[in-house]
C-alpha cells in the first residue's frame, strides 16, 4: 500500500493537465522534491523511492511526463516496454519537460530540490538550467546530459554515473567535466540503472553511497528539519 495519492498539475506552456504522484513527509518537512522518472514512466519503483525520500522529510511529487504521448504510461524492463519506453521518452520535447517541471515545483513549498534517474537524470539537468525555485539538483547516469551540455545549472547540482555503463562512455562524462570544471561528478564501480533494486546492475553499496549524497546536498541547500525536529 503506497503512502501517497495522485495529483493533477497544469503545464505553463499549454494549460496541459497531467497526472502526478505526491506523497507527504511522514516527519518534519525538510523542504519539496520533485523526482523524475526513469524511461518507465511513474512505475511502483519510482513510487517506492518517492516513499522513501518522505520518509526522509521531503514532500515529492513525481510528475507523469509522458501523459501527453501515452496516459498513465509504465514498462517492464522487457525488450518490447523497452523499445516502447525509449521513444516516448525521445518523443517528449526538452521544453515541455522542463514547464511540466514547473508546474510541479510551483506547487511545492520552497526549498525544492529535483533528483532524476536515467532519461530522470538528464531532465533533472534541464530542470537545474531552466527552472525557477530550485534550491539544488541530483542527476543519477543521464545519458542525454551530452545534448545540454552547454546549458549551466543555476543551482547546486550533483552527478552520479557508473563507470562500466556502457551506454554512457567515458568520454560523454569528459566532455561534462571539461564544460563544468567545478561540478561534482561521481563515479561508481557500477554499470547503468545502479540506483535500481529492479535492474541486473544494481550495486547496494553504490545506491547507498549515491543517496547520502544527493541528501547531503540538500541539507547544505536549505533542506533542514523543520521547527518540531
Amino acid at each position: 500500500m503506497r503512502a501517497g495519492e495522485t495529483i493533477r498539475l497544469t503545464s505553463r506552456a499549454d494549460g496541459f493537465v497531467f497526472e502526478a504522484y505526491h506523497v507527504r513527509p511522514t516527519d518534519a518537512r525538510r523542504g519539496g522534491l520533485v523526482l523524475i522518472q526513469e524511461i518507465f514512466g511513474v512505475t511502483d519503483h519510482i513510487r517506492e523511492l518517492a516513499d522513501g525520500f518522505a520518509e526522509d522529510g521531503y514532500e515529492v511529487i513525481a510528475p507523469s511526463f509522458y501523459d501527453r504521448q501515452q496516459p498513465g504510461f509504465q514498462a517492464s524492463y522487457e525488450a518490447a516496454d523497452m523499445q516502447a519506453a525509449v521513444a516516448l521518452s525521445q518523443a517528449a520535447p526538452w521544453d515541455l519537460v522542463a514547464s511540466d517541471a514547473q508546474a510541479a515545483i510551483d506547487a511545492l513549498e520552497r526549498p525544492v530540490f529535483v533528483a532524476g534517474y536515467c532519461w530522470g537524470g538528464a531532465a533533472a539537468w534541464l530542470v537545474a538550467c531552466r527552472c525557477d525555485g530550485v534550491a539544488a539538483a541530483s542527476c543519477f547516469y543521464g545519458r542525454r546530459i551530452s545534448e545540454l551540455v552547454e546549458e549551466t545549472p543555476r543551482c547546486p547540482t550533483i552527478l552520479h554515473f557508473g563507470k562500466t555503463d556502457a551506454s554512457i562512455p567515458m568520454e560523454r562524462i569528459d566532455e561534462i567535466r571539461e564544460r563544468h570544471p567545478d561540478l561534482p561528478i561521481y563515479l561508481y564501480d557500477a554499470g547503468h540503472g545502479f540506483f535500481s533494486d529492479r535492474r541486473k546492475d544494481h550495486q547496494p553499496d553504490a545506491a547507498r553511497l549515491a543517496r547520502l549524497r544527493t541528501l547531503q546536498v540538500f541539507t547544505r541547500n536549505g533542506g533542514g528539519r523543520g521547527e518540531g525536529a
